[in-house]
């Protein structure tokens, strides 16, 4: 019976130890920051912060300690906050064997080192003498809640150790979820990083009462940009064709469920950031943060990224909505076949 330990009880945490506990052949243990939720779950085995409404099975045991969660794991899951991925790693350390299989599903860029939390985790983990952590990212088009009720679902785990793809592969698929291998990743965890701010953009324009024509220019363009990107940084273009690029462009853009495009929605609407991440109460939008490593991390290998700077923009710096999309339309004439 494989233990498997998920380091984050948001959404998707939960939905994920919802998914994994459905198996008889799985021991999970989901670990939350706050004490609160480990006791409502012990309780009613529900989350009712992050995830109501959905029964948590009884096999999941809720935890607050991290050696307790993390103990006899041979499969680690970090779903945690992308600004909160060093700092639990370096508590985590202690507590993790050689061959313990790390699986990264944090959608995110660290702001400060524009690092992919794979490149962070394998940076904290790596010493002297030790080798590189075994590690895999795991991304896709995938709504925490429509998983947890059993919605069919496929997202793609990534790594360039083919066991561990292939072992995660196995013991995470059952009749609604579908995961499959990939080679890259460098462009499925990109991938599943970019998508939040060209889904903030979606927002805006929907927040602006824009219609689908924007919207289909926007995801089409925005794929775009992230391809250059993914491509200068050593990942391949053919990712982004896949689930962990277009798909979850796709879904995150469009999906109502979609926090980075609820965001956008309410910027277009004209509320300030403070204001809508107050309304949050505690839930995570990646896409704000991801959008000042993005722009730091295209800008130092040179890679043009008009719409992602223009969210910078709104996010950070208090553009108007309108008048960054209307900059958007008034760039110099393209190529669309050539770069930029």
């Amino acid at each position: 019976m494989s233990e498997i330990a998920i380091i984050g009880a948001g959404a998707w945490g939960t939905a994920l130890s919802i998914v994994l506990g459905r198996e008889d052949s799985h021991r999970v243990r989901l670990w939350a920051h706050e004490k609160e939720v480990c006791d409502a779950i012990s309780a009613h085995r529900v989350n009712e912060k992050f995830l109501p409404e959905q029964r948590i099975p009884a096999c999941v045991k809720p935890c607050n300690d991290l050696a307790e969660a993390l103990q006899g794991a041979a499969i680690v899951v970090s779903v945690m906050p992308s600004q909160h991925c060093r700092r639990l790693f370096e508590r985590m350390r202690p507590h993790l064997g050689a061959d313990t299989m790390i699986v990264s599903a944090t959608k995110g860029l660290e702001e400060t080192s524009l690092l992919r939390m794979t490149e962070v985790i394998v940076q904290i983990m790596k010493g002297d003498g030790i080798p590189a952590p075994r590690i895999g990212a795991l991304s896709g088009p995938s709504f925490a809640l429509e998983a947890a009720r059993g919605d069919p679902t496929a997202i793609t785990i990534a790594s360039e150790d083919k066991e561990l793809a292939r072992f995660v592969q196995k013991e995470f698929s059952h009749a609604s979820f579908r995961l499959y291998t990939n080679d890259d990743p460098v462009g499925v965890e990109l991938g599943g990083a970019l998508k939040n701010v060209v889904a903030i953009a979606a927002g805006v324009c929907a927040g602006l009462g824009l219609g689908h024509n924007s919207v289909a220019a926007l995801i089409t363009r925005g794929l775009a940009e992230m391809t250059r990107l993914v491509v200068a940084c050593g990942g391949k273009a053919e990712t982004m064709a896949g689930l962990a690029g277009l798909g979850d462009l796709v879904l995150t853009c469009t999906g109502g469920l979609s926090r980075n495009r609820s965001v956008g929605v309410e910027l277009g609407r004209g509320y300030k950031l403070p204001e809508i991440l107050a309304g949050m109460h505690g839930m995570v939008a990646e896409g704000i943060f991801t959008t000042t490593a993005a722009v730091g991390l295209a800008r130092a290998r040179g890679v043009e990224m008009p719409i992602t700077e223009q969210m910078h923009a709104i996010l950070h710096q208090g553009k108007p909505p309108r008048e960054a999309i209307q900059e958007l339309m008034s760039r110099s004439s393209k190529s669309e076949t050539l770069r930029g």
